[in-house]
């Protein structure tokens, strides 16, 4: 039952006809009143239509004639329907209808001190004597002489009965509207949690490992649709997280396994030489021995330098992380762009001496004022002219600018090689983690160098755009705000 109670359907069915219920009942009551209110005053003004008449007949007449006109009407009425009385201000009757239905029902002798002290007539409803008795009566009083006072009552009996009549069809089409209520709110409830059921299944596949599935989108173009469309649009996201976590950890172990075998591999060759030494010789005092030693100098060199560039890596990593998580705070200030790519300009350029390619720095003197920090800037700087530098064969250029006029309110820091180009299918994976063309396996690097320059560049408010045709070279444009 607990179950049953928690489902959202079964709730808003509920809620569907208790609502309806409310309303209904509100309704009603709204009506009876307003039945009951209709009917007391036709009542009253049958009463007064007949006291009326009676005090007319009177005045025009005699009482004789009022009296026997008075009884006419109570006996065209019915016995049990209407009564009257005519009595004196000092309580005596003098004449009236059958009572022998009506002798319980006594006379007001409040109505006769209000009749007397100018009141045009007295209503009043009585209730009949008598044990579990819920028949009731109306009464006016009207003075139609100087001391005659006319009593003229009739029973509401059919005003009940049609009121009780009222009572019984309404519960009989409550309980039948109810069902249908029910019906339908059950019907509302589920086609409005059809959405989410398929939100729901979908969760279900993907939480199977099924990645690929997404919510069907329906075309009625309402907040279920809309939030099937975004909720579609954050699984696209996070496929596209997962894919790139798969292919950074598939990178990752490329990238490490090497650097990790060749240090197992010269310490077990250093090692085995080491103990075939030591069972020829006994010592390192002799030409042998001291080989021994180099070697093991040799293999100590080869670890640090190993481990040198796994720290770097892992360094570079973290670096990434922190920058694109905010979680590092950079000390701002103003950095002449221009002055940190031609100091940039100026470390790489026995670099690229020594490779045989043109390190070129134009235009001159441009002064491109950012607020960043410095450090991070030089960092992405050196990154951008190493990757160039890295890809291009002897004899290539490669190509510094600056340009503060390009785009409004930036400065544009544009990085131009000679070299091999990239892929267009690599194109848009250049800047993920670990990434490295197919081509670029056998050069040296971890493929973390654009990771970290784009990530300096967003945070400082900017970006990087690439262009390049394979063969023909690479442009790496960074867009920064000036001050």
């Amino acid at each position: 039952m607990n179950k049953l109670f928690r489902s959202f359907t079964v709730r808003l069915t509920l809620w569907y006809a208790l609502l309806f219920c409310i309303s209904a009942l509100v309704a009603f009551v709204g009506i009876y009143f307003l039945i009951s209110s209709e009917i007391q005053s036709r009542t009253d003004e049958y009463l007064q239509k007949q006291v009326d008449e009676i005090a007319r007949i009177y005045q025009l007449q005699d009482i004789a004639t009022a009296i026997t006109i008075a009884r006419l009407q109570a006996e065209a009425a019915g016995e049990k329907r209407a009564f009257f009385r005519m009595f004196y201000r000092t309580g005596v009757v003098f004449a009236s209808a059958n009572l022998s239905q009506w002798g319980q029902v006594g006379m007001n002798r409040t109505a006769a001190a209000i009749l007397v002290s100018g009141a045009p007539h007295f209503l009043e409803t009585r209730h009949l004597p008598g044990p579990g008795s819920q028949r009731q009566v109306r009464i006016i009083y009207r003075r139609i002489g100087a001391d005659i006072i006319l009593q003229w009552g009739v029973s509401l009996d059919e005003e009940f009965a049609l009121l009780a009549s009222f009572k019984r069809v309404f519960l009989t089409v409550m309980v039948v509207l109810l069902a249908g209520a029910m019906a339908v709110g059950a019907f509302m409830a589920r086609r409005a949690m059809s959405g989410v059921e398929k939100i729901a299944r979908t969760a279900r596949r993907i939480t199977q490992n099924d990645l690929d599935a997404r919510v069907p989108v329906g075309r009625r173009g309402d907040e279920i649709d809309e939030l099937a469309v975004t909720i579609n649009q954050m699984l696209d996201r996070i496929q596209s997280l997962v894919a790139n976590i798969r292919r950074m950890n598939d990178n990752i172990a490329h990238d490490l396994r090497s650097p990790i075998t060749r240090i197992r591999g010269l310490a077990e060759v250093t090692l085995a030489r080491a103990h075939a030494g030591q069972r020829k010789q006994g010592n390192v005092s002799t030409p042998a021995g001291q080989s021994y030693l180099d070697e093991f100098v040799h293999m100590a060199a080869s670890t640090i330098e190993e481990c040198d560039r796994l720290l770097d890596m892992i360094s570079t990593m973290l670096t990434i992380s922190r920058t694109e998580s905010g979680v590092e705070h950079l000390d701002r200030k103003p950095v002449d762009l221009w002055v940190t790519a031609k100091q940039a300009c100026e470390l790489f350029q026995p670099v690229a001496e020594d490779r045989g390619i043109e390190l070129i720095m134009q235009p001159e003197n441009v002064a491109g004022i950012v607020n960043g920090n410095e450090k991070m800037l030089q960092r992405m700087i050196a990154n951008l002219l190493d990757n160039a530098l890295k890809y291009t064969d002897c004899g290539g250029k490669v190509i510094v600018g600056l340009s503060v006029d390009s785009v409004p309110g930036m400065v544009c820091l544009t990085v131009t090689d000679t070299g091999s180009g990239i892929e267009d299918r690599d194109l848009p994976h250049i800047f993920e983690r670990f990434y490295r063309a197919d081509q670029t396996r056998g050069t040296s690097g971890a493929g973390l160098g654009l990771s970290l320059a784009l990530a300096v560049a967003r945070v400082h408010g900017g970006r990087i755009e690439v262009k390049s045709k394979p063969g023909r070279g690479s442009t790496f444009k960074v867009i920064l705000p000036t001050i």
